[in-house]
């Protein structure tokens, strides 16, 4: 015997039924707080910095090559 049962309800009905937390308002606290500080370090990354931090790693790495081929060859 199988048995079929269908409910219509939205997300919220859902929880609310099975006795779950609704997170929705801290959701939308920890997103408008994530929002806030993104606008606020937006200004930091301007071209010119994203260039400086990518470059970087790329830099330290051929100074680290050249200074093993220097130590190899002697």
């Amino acid at each position: 015997m199988k048995i079929n049962v269908d409910i219509d309800c939205t997300p919220a009905e859902a929880r609310a039924f099975m006795g779950l937390p609704d997170f929705e308002p801290m959701q939308k606290r920890t997103l408008e707080v994530m929002e806030r500080r993104m606008m606020e370090q937006l200004e930091n990354f301007t071209p010119e910095t994203l260039l400086k931090m990518w470059m970087q790693p790329v830099q330290l790495n051929a100074e680290w090559f050249q200074d093993m081929l220097r130590r190899a060859t002697k």
